[in-house]
């Protein structure tokens, strides 16, 4: 990874991300954005205003390619891998335009917009995996030797539509805190997320004389096929993605020095993801460190991929995890090592992303310094 943006509720930018990570504070509100007055739940981790995700997404990938170093010419080989729920126009517009929006109409415009490739664009809509299912996809290309470079993105803000459903499915916990793997817990919470990375091969960056912010050293993907919303509770599914992952990296998984879980705060997600790092990393459960980073800046839905692993990045940079926030004491069927109370201090090289989505897809990514 060459290139870095990110957009979060604590506002643009990775240092005031990362500042508020660390700072332990959460950055959920009650939502100003639209009326919840009707709705069971109210908060929601929001900027102030109201921004638009095509010009947030557009800008986010072009500050990534600045970061990297690429010029018009770089842009302009590089195709562009896009995380979205969908082109936010398209559910208002009159039946006439639709044909005209839509994801890949969405992608295509802020691929031309950024000066990147127009052909060869992907969009993920896979929920939670999406960005983390891109980010993987990117990997495996680059490393087969079939592109040098690409730039993968993902972009959610929250909006009435989606809040509306989770609200429905009585998801949203009512308190306004994400406690993931603690006793308590009641759901999760959405969060805006808007960010991009520049993924190439090291031979590329070489050649521009880029230096690399960190690597990807391993991915993995499994399927339960168990429930359309819910997970196994057993973790098999999610453990043969954490397992690939780490064959892939060829790391053992004690020598994994973080994980920021998926953690969605709820309370079948939680103890099934306990179980598969149990199952996968087997007595290195009990000393890697974990924490859900979606206790602090909130779930991003199909972004949630670019965003977590850039927190993930930028904690092993600065040698600090970030906490498990939000947490009120134990659960038995969530026992793992979580960073409470305080940053911790770390010296870890590789660290381990989780996402998970509804219809059982998860996603492992493994990140080292480079």
């Amino acid at each position: 990874m060459t290139g870095t943006a990110v957009l979060s509720a604590y506002g643009p930018g990775t240092e005031t991300l990362l500042w508020g990570v660390l700072s332990g504070r959460s950055a959920f509100a009650p939502v100003q954005r639209f009326d919840v007055s009707a709705r069971r739940a109210g908060f929601a981790a929001a900027m102030a205003g109201s921004p638009q995700l095509d010009a947030e997404v557009a800008r986010a990938v072009s500050e990534a390619c600045d970061d990297a170093g690429l010029s018009a010419s770089d842009r302009a080989r590089t195709p562009l891998f896009l995380a979205i729920h969908g082109d936010p126009a398209a559910p208002r517009a009159a039946a006439a335009g639709r044909p005209a929006l839509g994801p890949e109409a969405f992608a295509a415009t802020v691929a031309h917009a950024c000066g990147l490739a127009e052909q060869d664009l992907r969009c993920y809509m896979s929920a939670c995996v999406a960005a983390s299912s891109a980010i993987g996809d990117a990997a495996a290309i680059i490393a087969r030797g079939l592109a040098a470079r690409v730039v993968v993105a993902g972009g959610y803000l929250v909006e009435p539509d989606q809040f509306a459903l989770f609200d429905a499915g009585r998801v949203l916990a009512s308190d306004g805190q994400v406690r993931p793997f603690s006793a308590g817990r009641r759901g999760l919470l959405l969060g805006d997320g808007v960010g991009a990375l520049v993924i190439e091969s090291s031979e590329a960056a070489r050649a521009r004389r880029a230096l690399p912010l960190a690597r990807i050293a391993g991915w993995g993907r499994s399927g339960d096929a168990y429930h359309p919303c819910q997970p196994r509770p057993d973790g098999h599914g999610l453990a043969r993605a954490i397992t690939a992952a780490l064959q892939r990296a060829g790391a053992v998984a004690a020598g994994i020095g973080y994980i920021n879980a998926h953690g969605s705060g709820t309370a079948a997600s939680d103890p099934a993801e306990a179980n598969a790092l149990r199952l996968a990393l087997g007595d290195a459960a009990e000393t890697v460190p974990v924490s859900s980073t979606k206790s602090l800046h909130g779930q991003a839905l199909e972004a949630s991929g670019v965003l977590e692993l850039i927190v993930t990045l930028l904690a092993l940079r600065k040698g600090m995890l970030p906490v498990n926030a939000g947490y009120l004491g134990v659960d038995d069927g969530c026992s793992l090592r979580l960073v409470l109370d305080e940053p911790l201090a770390t010296d870890a090289e590789l660290a381990m992303s989780l996402n998970c989505a509804f219809g059982g897809a998860n996603t492992a990514i493994v990140v080292g310094l480079p």
